[in-house]
């Protein structure tokens, strides 16, 4: 029997209330709505040559197109999405853009702390030249330099927080954030930013369009050839359903989706994350809750929940559950989860028991590319004209800016401070094949629960995993 319940579980509030808040709601993601969905860009139908070839039309391939293109605006750079841009998790997050690159400074000090300095610095380095790259290319996508809110709902988390600066107690985070819930936090002024997940992408797609990035939508990549010319010089080959690109170099950005090349096959999982919308607040409603520096929301729970504001005061709340489908596929059909959402639900007026009259609009999932060491690796292959990078395990809003500048790095062949990273040099383990991947993966979820039910103690699975650097987190 669990020690005790949870914060969430103790101010639970009547079922019937949260039947009413969601009755209204409906399974589609609100970014993709507020943005426009629609495929923008032709679909590949003839064969064609390029200098290099990008395979994923999500954050990674974008900022790489770009980058590319603002590195040489004479190479021809030709862009490949299976869908539509930014249609998967680039444009169904929770728009937190976060300077780490590390997945959170206890990870990065955990893995390369020889390298954490120097990791932190490029972080913040590349957070404000994000936060330029929006002012000067005009990215149009609701910008908002807010930074964070930690908060502890528990006692134990409390004195997690004590000695960290921007230290807020019960009175302060309550000034800042008004929920019954919350004991303590801390603030972090200028680690994250706030954006519009979907209008991000379509933005890039744009701004790569004018810089002459050859963008193709419904061209799902099936395989890579490696040829010769009659000069003997390589080429790869990039083949979909209807037409091929012969291309000098190639980007694979295809993150949660089965790579293209064998041995990342087991190098990541799919990791499903749910998220509720609510309709916009009145001016009453918002006031009742504060939140006028509108920063990003975290608790510090192992299943976590993560909440912000939208332009029009709309509340995000999205994370807990963190599913992993048994076999390890993604689809469609795992989005659509009533007893997540009813959670998250139940959990967010519990939070907030001052807005029981909202309604939700929005509810829906996305997958997570989740891999051992939380943040993303790298490589190359095919004598070096395939470069790859996945397993951003949820932070990617931020690090696949800074990823994008790896993979072009490695791919001119130029030692750079990137590429000499033990992060970028060096492999996490791949997960284990099914059924071993289910089996794990569910006892590590059934631990972490277990803890979050016993102020934080891990048991003897979670210290094993712990000191072998393995582990789950969404």
């Amino acid at each position: 029997m669990l020690a005790h319940r949870t914060a969430y579980e103790r101010h639970a509030p009547d079922p019937r209330l949260v039947e009413r808040a969601l009755a209204g709601s409906r399974q589609a993601v609100f970014w993709l709505e507020d943005s426009g969905a629609e495929a923008r860009h032709p679909e590949l139908t003839a064969s064609t040559t390029a200098d290099l070839t990008i395979v994923g039309g999500g954050y990674l391939g974008l900022w790489t197109a770009v980058h590319a293109k603002r590195r040489d605006p004479a190479l021809r750079v030709t862009l490949l999405e299976a869908r539509t841009v930014g249609w998967a998790a680039s444009g169904r997050n929770g728009g937190f853009c976060e300077a780490s690159l590390t997945h959170g400074e206890e990870n990065g000090r955990a893995r390369w702390p020889e390298e954490h300095d120097v990791l932190d610095r490029l972080g913040r380095e590349n957070l404000d030249a994000f936060e330029d790259d929006v002012r000067t290319l005009g990215l149009a996508c609701e910008w908002e330099r807010t930074g964070a809110l930690g908060v502890a709902v528990e006692e134990h988390q409390v004195e997690e927080l004590r000695g960290e600066p921007h230290f807020l107690d019960a009175a302060g985070i309550r000034a800042e954030v008004d929920s019954p819930l919350f004991l303590a936090g801390v603030l972090e002024p200028d680690q994250n930013a706030l954006v519009h997940p979907a209008r991000l992408a379509h933005e890039l797609a744009r701004v790569a369009a004018e810089l002459g990035v050859e963008l193709h939508e419904h061209s799902a990549v099936t395989e890579l050839r490696r040829t010769s010319s009659g000069a003997g010089l390589s080429k790869i080959e990039v083949h979909t359903d209807r037409a091929v690109v012969t291309s000098d170099q190639v980007v694979l950005a295809t993150n949660v989706f089965p790579s293209l090349l064998r041995r990342n096959r087991l190098m990541t999982v799919p990791v499903y994350d749910y998220v509720l919308m609510t309709e916009p607040l009145t001016d009453e409603q918002l006031a009742s809750v504060g939140w006028a520096g509108r920063q990003g929301l975290g608790d510090l729970a192992n299943q976590f929940h993560y909440s912000r504001l939208t332009a029009d005061n709309r509340i995000l709340w999205g994370g807990y559950d963190a599913i992993y489908p048994t076999g390890g596929q993604v689809r469609a059909r795992h989005e659509d989860r009533p007893a997540s959402h009813a959670r998250l639900a139940s959990h967010f007026l519990a939070t907030f028991p001052q807005l029981e009259d909202v309604r939700f609009s929005h509810r829906w999932a996305g997958a997570i590319d989740t891999c051992t060491q939380f943040t993303a690796f790298y490589g190359l292959s095919h004598g070096g004209r395939v470069a790859h990078a996945a397993g951003f395990t949820g932070l990617g809003v931020g690090a696949t800016r800074f990823a994008a500048q790896v993979l072009l790095d490695l791919l001119a062949g130029e030692p750079t401070e990137r590429t000499e990273l033990r992060m970028v040099r060096e492999r996490p383990l791949p997960f284990p094949p099914e059924p071993l991947a289910s089996i794990g993966i569910n006892l590590t979820r059934w631990s972490l629960d277990r803890a979050d039910h016993r102020q934080g103690r891990r048991n003897l699975f979670l210290r094993t995993l712990d000191r072998a650097g393995l582990g789950f987190d969404s």
